[in-house]
């Protein structure tokens, strides 16, 4: 299994279980979210706990609707950012992660991070933000928003930001 790290902070964005499709040359990754069902699981073991003398023991058996990829992951979902915040987190994004890559990818960086944010931008109003488990400030950022029509979330990640780890 391989499982993608923040390059930044470490902390662990996705795995290989969550395939991916490059857009924007590369620099972005677009995976599938899926609403899924957590908590409780009725089970019918065939028993009659009445019958047996057995009651409710305070078993919590509700069930919530998460993300799977948020709830995986532990995303922690950030405010939103309207146009200047989110130009001035990248500009301090690339100037983080730049010295992180090796020379070749640094100049694809370069070269493909403005056509990467103008994507980012035009989506700007229907993104929500999260960043993994230790919320620090100057990890990447992973987006989610709904394609027409969708009733589940797409996620985007920056691929240059991400570190891959075999498990």
């Amino acid at each position: 299994m391989l499982v993608y790290q923040d390059l930044l902070t470490g902390d662990e964005l996705l795995s290989d279980s969550f395939p991916y499709k490059e857009i924007e040359n590369g620099m972005l990754w677009e995976v599938d979210g899926k609403w899924v069902v957590k908590g409780a699981v009725d089970v019918d073991i065939g028993a009659n706990p009445s019958a047996e003398g057995e009651g409710d023991e305070g078993v919590d058996d509700t069930a919530v609707k998460v993300v799977d990829i948020v709830d995986t992951f532990r995303l922690q979902e950030q405010p939103s950012f309207d146009k200047k915040q989110f130009v001035t987190f990248i500009k301090r994004y690339i100037k983080l992660l730049t010295p992180k890559l090796d020379e070749e990818k640094q100049a694809l960086f370069k070269k493909h991070i403005e056509g990467a944010t103008k994507f980012l931008l035009s989506k700007l109003k229907d993104l929500q933000f999260f960043v993994g488990e230790s919320m620090h400030d100057d990890g990447s950022l992973v987006f989610a928003y709904y394609k027409d029509g969708a009733t589940d979330p797409t996620f985007l990640y920056f691929s240059y930001g991400l570190k891959e780890i075999k498990c």
